[in-house]
């Protein structure tokens, strides 16, 4: 049974569908993310979960039961925000216990669970700590952990790290994943950053005006997009605009490529070459060791343990990513051939 289901869910606003017949199924103690440009409606379907809106048309289900009619505190979600939303007038024990007080929970039972969590979260030391005390990480934090309090069904998160700076945000999302396999709690994510997605779900479900796109594991998401529009959002990407000819051969302008054989129809699509996948080849090197594509250097970007080209194909930009090693890297105006074997070359739909 899963956790959280939607089936055939759709939500309107005025005549505007903010979600477009999304089915998708979460399974228990699963980690999913949805992720997707500013207004695709992630948050609109996050919102359907928890109960603050009613789909228009199809079905929301918890546990497998309907939650036609149920609200928000009978559905026993825990909800994060990205603002925190933690009671500035209560100590960091009351929040994590607030849940558990409106509840009636007794003292006995309350103490034990509340300080089982804030150790849970490190921040045992901090009970007595008022909000304004914490930085934005441990505030976080502790709006994780009254989330959890209540033993809910599922964890829903709303953009909970991007309030935060980077060095922060990168040590908080391990942290979460580590906390919600302990916990074994079925967890919807919400995120417009793809690398945070892919770095800490299970699966990952990519939306886009309303519709799911593509749901897979982050490496399939990565590695097999189903169109253009994955492709070019997650990561980076080279896309190149052409006519799949069948049988691993790709048509771009007057070049016949080598490319993965793939399930594709004939006609117009684009091709996928991820930056890491590309070399610049030796002078020696013929088509015989892959596809070869002349160019000239027109950029150079250090990014830590990569180098970042640009190259101009034919007036095409094409970003290739090189290990920064002791070897002498190609000079801005330097031509260059750029090799990819048929492997890394993925016809995908769409242009």
């Amino acid at each position: 049974m899963a956790g959280v289901e939607l089936r055939a869910v759709s939500k309107r606003f005025g005549k505007t569908y903010a979600v477009r017949n999304v089915s998708l199924s979460v399974d228990k103690g699963e980690f999913l993310s949805l992720v997707g440009p500013s207004g695709c409606g992630k948050t609109t379907t996050l919102r359907l979960v928890a109960g603050f809106l009613s789909p228009d048309e199809g079905e929301v289900l918890l546990d497998g039961e309907s939650m036609g009619g149920v609200g928000v505190r009978q559905r026993q979600v825990g909800i994060v925000f990205q603002n925190y939303a933690l009671f500035p007038n209560l100590t960091v024990f009351e929040n994590v216990a607030f849940g558990l007080r409106t509840r009636k929970t007794p003292e006995d039972v309350l103490r034990p669970r509340v300080e089982e969590l804030l150790s849970m979260v490190g921040l045992d030391r901090r009970a007595s700590a008022w909000p304004r005390e914490l930085s934005g990480g441990q505030q976080q934090r502790v709006a994780l952990a009254r989330a959890l309090a209540i033993t809910p069904k599922v964890l829903l998160l709303d953009e909970p790290l991007s309030a935060l700076d980077a060095k922060v945000r990168n040590s908080l999302r391990f942290e979460i994943k580590r906390i919600q396999r302990e916990s074994g709690i079925t967890t919807i994510y919400v995120t417009h950053d793809q690398e945070e997605a892919l770095s800490i779900s299970d699966r990952v479900a990519l939306m886009n005006d309303g519709r799911i796109e593509q749901t897979g594991s982050p490496r399939d998401i990565y590695l097999r997009p189903a169109n253009s529009f994955v492709a070019d959002f997650v990561g980076v990407n080279n896309l190149l605009g052409g006519e799949y000819l069948g049988g691993g051969r790709f048509r771009w302008r007057e070049r016949i490529l080598s490319v993965e054989n793939a399930p594709l129809p004939q006609g117009p699509c684009s091709l996928m070459i991820r930056p890491e996948r590309i070399s610049v080849a030796s002078r020696g090197a013929s088509s015989g060791d892959g596809n070869i594509l002349p160019g000239r250097v027109t950029g150079k970007v250090f990014l830590g343990p990569l180098l970042r080209l640009a190259v101009d194909v034919e007036g095409e930009q094409i970003l290739v990513d090189l290990l920064n090693t002791e070897l002498e890297p190609p000079a801005l105006d330097d031509a260059v051939r750029l090799r990819f074997s048929p492997d890394d070359g993925r016809p995908v739909a769409g242009r």
